[in-house]
């Protein structure tokens, strides 16, 4: 046809690694609850918080699948039918999600490289 535009070529989407890899469960918790247990700090609280370090870390993990599956941004179309690039919304929940768990290991007094060291990656 003249005087269309010429087809562009789609853009070659860039495959995203998942930042961290989800380790056994049961391994970290076993790991946090023993980094208590040598500080002489096994308490009940400390459990309910551990519970929580790893509720947190499963909604973190979750996002980080998410970001892998669509990408940092995607396409969307607004209530008016255009077509916009959206910023996808687990990037910054997933920021929330790790300030959390950090916080959480600051408030029981644990270094999350110890937690770490010592656990083998799981497969996706």
């Amino acid at each position: 046809m003249a005087g269309s535009k010429p087809e562009s070529k789609p853009k070659k989407e860039k495959k995203i690694r998942i930042a961290i890899k989800p380790k056994s469960k049961r391994k970290v918790r076993e790991d946090l609850i023993n980094q208590l247990k040598a500080k002489g700090a096994d308490v009940l609280i400390f459990e309910d918080l551990i519970d929580r370090y790893m509720f947190y870390r499963d909604l973190e993990i979750e996002m980080h699948k998410n970001i892998a599956e669509k990408g940092l941004e995607y396409p969307a179309v607004s209530a008016t039918g255009k077509n916009y690039v959206k910023e996808n919304p687990s990037v910054k929940q997933a920021v929330l999600y790790n300030k959390q768990c950090l916080a959480i290991l600051q408030q029981l007094g644990l270094n999350p490289k110890e937690i770490e060291d010592d656990t083998e990656d799981d497969e996706l």
